[in-house]
């Protein structure tokens, strides 16, 4: 059965890379959260995290 039937919601899989369209969106981002906050972040994503998902963990584990 393909993964998307249902799966674990991981952007890519956590290959350990940012996709270009990821580094966009947290180079915006980083404009209103503290660095901690981002490497959180960019922790998460690469271990497979959407940017929403990544994004709530931060907020709760590190705060903005």
């Amino acid at each position: 059965m393909p993964s998307h039937y249902g799966g674990s919601k991981t952007h890519q899989g956590g290959n350990g890379k940012l996709t270009q369209r990821q580094k966009d969106t947290m180079k915006r981002h980083s404009k209103h959260h503290t660095k901690k906050h981002m490497d959180e972040m960019t922790k998460l994503m690469k271990g497979g995290k959407t940017f929403g998902e990544a994004h709530k963990i931060a907020m709760k584990k590190v705060g903005k």
